[in-house]
């Protein structure tokens, strides 16, 4: 036994004590006792947890018996009076004591014997009980005395024999002391002691059969199937008589059937632990003769099977309430039984819906997890399951029905926030202008509705029960004030049995303005004068009415159109700008000097209902003697410098008229203000600085009036008093060259012919003609034989190579490019460019199933794509190809299939400069086959897809020619191959001596030198060329830096 108040160990030498730490959110300090109960679901009068410390213990409140109980299961949940955690699962087992003393069946043994027992007969079996596990339930055997020599047991199996080779006599009798002991250590080692007492008889040809046992134990589970064999009870007969078995007491109900000829027993029928669980059987075996018949006792445990559901207790309220708005409310409890054993009948709870809304504790107790809200939801059908506690549970169900009740905490709310309606001037007074609706979502409201707002309340008023909302007083639009015409003012909606606020909702009444006004023209008669050839649009004059209705509103708005029945002809001849008032010529005009025209024109406004007034308009044609003659129709001038200074003289424009003085004016094409003209000179100056870019050329529209005509407020156009003036303004070089990409990376192969293409720069230019036309130059240290590793082309911007790559795999060149406008004679920009040099070890060639021709026309598309899957891995790579042509396949790749194409690529590390291998290569398309394949399908054509992503021709050959010759041979070859490849760049190195090296980096030196310093596009010391092995040093005359290449 475990003395009471010890803590619970987590393991087995009870070397250190079960820790509990739960931890609350709340408390801030996280060494401080978070102050939470921790509760056990079971065994509560078993176990306990210390109440108090950051740290608790798992405490024995009374002792605990293993051969009662082997284990214990239950939960823990820790809760601060508001919250619980989440429940955690606790096993404990109870480990072995040595409790138990050996015991047997009966404090002494009687037994007859015979002197004719053969040696090794069995004398007796004992068997002694001993309920601990282990060692401590281990028995041993051992006569202690009274055997005199002719007796000996068996030490595991309690079998009393008789000592071979003695002779027993007839008339002696025998006291044996017998111990069963327990294989505990020593210290704690527990045993029992028997009597046996033995008579020796002469031989007897009637003695009675024997069993091998007086005490037969055994566990068979209730799930034994029947007709199974649980025990074979044979027994001997000296004289061989036939022996007839049965079974004489503890089976009432035939459980089992000992067969009567083999001592077979037998299970008849199905056990139920939950109804008996232990068998005590006395079973008989007879030869048919007088006192021919033994005994012995089968003592059946019948052991536990997972063969119960658990079962709710159906007395318990399955209809339930609980009141809304609170948390962790009481809502019920569930009780429900399993009369299993152990951790079979052990029964735990769970919900299966709206586990989210409640919760339910280990014994069974359901709460609220969240305050419900009646109003969103009134009542929850609860599914509560139960199950046991076995590793394949067996579970049950029980359907609850939770109401939750109401309590006041809605406040009423309108259908709407808010309301708009428009209301007519001049309504009658009391007239219904809106319904107002408010509902409460708690039960047994009662509303009423009211005007909050006090001011809204001289001019309107609520029914307090309908909701209807009236004016008081007949309005006037015009005589309101402009806020006058709109009333925003606030409603409310009160429950007047219920404690929450009222509800509130905003009411916008727009008074509308009717059609009081027509539209008045300010003269009852308008006069204009047109030229006699007056082209088609020439605006003559303008009416203009005002309406007196409230300004922006549709009643304000006026239009125009002429009366067409009243003046016919002049109607056909003149018409009306519909909403400038604009009278304008409708064709052009051919009339007779000093004819007049009357014309009627209607203003209307947009009013209910439509209201409008008429005007005349009086149009007399010119003398042609007083309408200015240009000199010219169009004017055309020099070009103007966009950098032109603001006044810059543009041009004079003339015209001319017999006695009168003429007036100058711009009337089209200066919307910008960018040109003045001089009224009275006719001189046309710059206003604003003019951009080529922005415009290149304007087209003014000038008109020439009478001083007569001016001074009239009147005008006259015609053919001859305009024209038009062509402005057209001189580009200048004020842009410098912009590179499509600040930065260009590029590759060569490393075996690249010279003169080959590497890669197209370009720069653009906002300016025209010569201004935006490129040439190109690059700034390039010299190799160490002082040619030039790479050429441009001036005007196309391609860079070739100048030179042959061996042996520089893994190497760039970083250098810049100038591009210069004007033919190179104007503004210049930069751009930096790395090359890099590729070995086709690096390469790796997408396989497709379409000819190359394809592929070759869909080139910038295909790598485009592969180039983003690349990225994908390697931010800013560059994707270049190296040639397309037809799929060679074979050994040796010499096979050519022109339905197919080989697509060589390789990818540029932005970070490095340098290739990727293609092993990175090849994983970083080769993973992402199937999406690439998706993407090129509608550049392949249909079907049209890549068949393979495969290294090189040359490393394929190498691999082969390896493989071909044997092993030595093989090896040899690599050896040679390795031994040439790192032997000639080193020879090259030593060949190259100090003084050809100063010689170099001083030749390099005077390059950087000869760099003018200030002018644009001159690069920085930085942009030379680097490469692998390279370590020439030395000092720009006006840096003190050291430059590292």
């Amino acid at each position: 036994m475990t003395r009471l108040g010890t803590t619970i160990s987590s393991s087995s030498n009870l070397s250190s004590p079960l820790t509990i730490i739960a931890l609350d959110n709340d408390v801030e300090e996280v060494s401080k006792d978070p102050m939470v109960r921790i509760s056990l679901d079971n065994y509560d009068s078993i176990f306990a947890v210390t109440p108090s410390g950051l740290a608790r213990y798992l405490t024995l409140l009374k002792p605990v018996d293993r051969e009662e109980q082997q284990s214990y299961t239950f939960t823990m949940i820790a809760s601060d009076g508001i919250q619980e955690s989440s429940p955690v699962a606790v096993n404990i087992t109870v480990i072995d004591a040595n409790d138990n003393t050996p015991t047997f069946p009966n404090v002494s043994y009687s037994v007859n014997v015979y002197t004719d027992m053969q040696p090794g007969e069995t004398v007796l079996r004992l068997t002694a009980v001993d309920a601990d596990e282990g060692p401590n339930g281990l028995i041993s055997y051992s006569i202690l005395a009274g055997a005199q020599g002719y007796f000996t047991i068996n030490n595991s199996t309690g079998l009393i024999t008789v000592v071979p080779g003695l002779n027993l006599t007839v008339g002696r009798s025998y006291a044996l002391t017998v111990r069963a002991a327990d294989n505990a250590p020593p210290p704690q080692r527990r045993s029992s002691i028997t009597t046996v007492y033995i008579e020796v008889l002469p031989p007897n040809n009637q003695s009675p059969p024997r069993f091998p046992q007086l005490l037969y134990s055994l566990e068979i589970s209730e799930a034994m199937r029947t007709g199974a064999t649980l025990l074979n009870l044979q027994a001997t007969d000296r004289e061989r008589d036939p022996i007839t078995y049965n079974v004489l007491s503890g089976d009432p109900s035939a459980i089992f059937e000992l067969n009567q000829t083999s001592g077979l027993l037998l299970l008849a029928k199905m056990l139920d632990r939950e109804s008996t669980d232990r068998y005590t059987l006395t079973v008989a075996a007879s030869d048919g003769k007088p006192d021919g018949t033994s005994t012995a006792t089968v003592d059946i445990l019948v052991t536990d099977v997972n063969d119960n559901d658990p079962v709710f207790d159906l007395l318990l309220p399955q209809n339930l309430t609980v009141q809304e708005e609170q948390a962790n409310a009481f809502v019920g409890q569930v009780k429900a039984k399993d009369p299993d054993l152990g951790v079979n009948g052990q029964v735990r709870y769970r919900l299966l819906t709206h586990a989210d809304l409640f919760r339910i504790s280990a014994d069974g107790n359901i709460s609220t997890a969240v305050a419900l809200d009646r109003e969103q939801r009134g009542h929850y059908e609860l599914l509560v399951e139960a199950w046991d506690g076995a590793v394949d549970p067996r579970r049950t169900t029980l359907a609850l029905s939770v109401s939750v009740l109401d309590v006041d905490d809605n406040s009423p709310v309108f259908s709407q926030p808010s309301y708009s309606v428009n209301l007519p001037e001049n309504s009658p007074a009391g007239m219904a202008i809106l319904q107002l609706s408010a509902s409460d979502a708690d039960l047994n409201s009662n509303i009423t509705y009211r005007v909050r707002t006090e001011e809204a309340r001289e001019l309107f008023a609520l029914d307090p029960v309908t909701g209807e909302l009236r004016v008081l007083y007949t309005l006037d639009f015009e005589k309101l004030a402009p806020e006058g015409t709109t009333h925003t003012f606030v409603v409310e909606a009160v429950d007047s049995g219920g404690s929450m606020p009222p509800g509130l909702a905003t009411v916008t009444v727009t008074i509308m303005d009717m059609n009081d006004f027509s539209p008045v023209f300010g003269q009852t008669v308008y006069r204009g004068m047109v030229a006699p050839n007056a082209v088609k649009g020439t605006i003559v004059t303008t009416v203009l009415a005002e309406d007196l209705d409230t300004p922006d509103t549709p009643a304000s708005r006026v239009h125009y159109r002429v009366d067409l029945e009243q003046f016919p002809y002049s109607a056909s001849i003149f018409d009306v700008d519909k909403d400038t008032g604009s009278i304008f010529t409708r064709v052009n005009l051919n009339e007779e000097p000093n004819t007049k025209f009357t014309l009627a024109v209607i203003a209307y406004d947009d009013g209910e209902p439509v209201k409008f007034n008429k005007t005349l308009v009086e149009i007399t044609v010119l003398q042609p003697s007083i309408i200015p003659v240009f000199t010219q129709e169009e004017y055309r001038f020099p070009p103007v410098s966009e950098n032109a200074p603001v006044g810059r003289v543009v041009g004079v424009i003339l015209a001319a008229a017999i006695n009168q003085s003429i007036v100058y004016s711009i009337i089209e094409g200066n919307e910008g203000g960018e040109f003045t003209l001089n009224n009275n000179t006719g001189i046309i100056s710059t206003a604003k600085t003019l951009d080529y870019e922005s415009n290149s050329s304007y087209i003014l529209r000038v008109e020439a009036d009478s001083m007569r005509v001016v001074s009239s407020n009147l005008r006259a156009p015609s053919k001859s008093n305009t024209a038009k003036v062509f402005i057209a303004v001189q580009d200048e070089n004020d842009h410098f060259p912009v590179f499509t990409k600040p930065h260009y990376l590029a590759g060569v192969a490393e075996d690249a012919k010279t003169f080959t293409s590497v890669l197209q720069v370009q720069a653009v230019d906002k300016d025209t003609g010569n201004y935006s036309v490129m040439q190109y130059r690059l700034i390039i240290p010299p190799t160490a034989d002082g040619k030039d590793s790479f050429v441009i082309e001036p005007h196309t911007g391609v860079i070739k190579t100048a030179i042959m790559y061996r042996n520089m795999r893994r190497s760039y060149f970083r250098f810049d490019v100038i591009a210069t406008d004007n033919y190179g004679e104007g503004l210049s920009s930069s751009a930096q460019v790395v090359v890099s040099v590729v070995n086709q070890l690096d390469m790796q060639v997408v396989v497709s199933n379409v000819p190359p021709t394809v592929v070759e026309q869909n080139k910038e598309q295909l790598i485009g794509i592969l180039e983003r899957y690349v990225q994908d891995q390697i931010p800013g790579a560059k994707v270049v190809v190296e040639s397309i042509g037809p799929r060679r396949y074979g050994d040796t790749y010499e096979q050519e299939d022109y339905t197919k194409s080989d697509l060589m690529v390789y990818a540029i590390d932005p970070l490095t400069n340098r290739a990727l291998s293609r092993q990175e290569l090849f994983k970083f398309l080769d993973g992402k086959l199937l999406d690439i394949n998706k993407e090129f399908q509608p550049y392949l054509g249909r079907g049209g897809r890549i068949l393979e992503i495969r290294t090189p021709d040359v490393v394929q050959n190498v691999k082969k020619a390896v493989q071909s010759v044997g092993y030595t041979e093989g090896a040899l070859l690599a050896l040679a191959i390795i031994i040439i490849i790192c032997c000639i760049p080193a020879i090259l190195i030593v060949i190259v001596t100090y003084r050809q090296r100063q010689a170099e980096c001083a030749k390099t030196a005077r390059i950087q030198m000869a760099l003018p310093a200030g002018k644009p596009g001159g690069v920085a010391t930085s942009n030379l060329y680097e490469e692998l092995g390279d370590g020439c040093k030395w000092i720009h005359p006006w840096s003190p830096g050291l430059l590292r290449l």
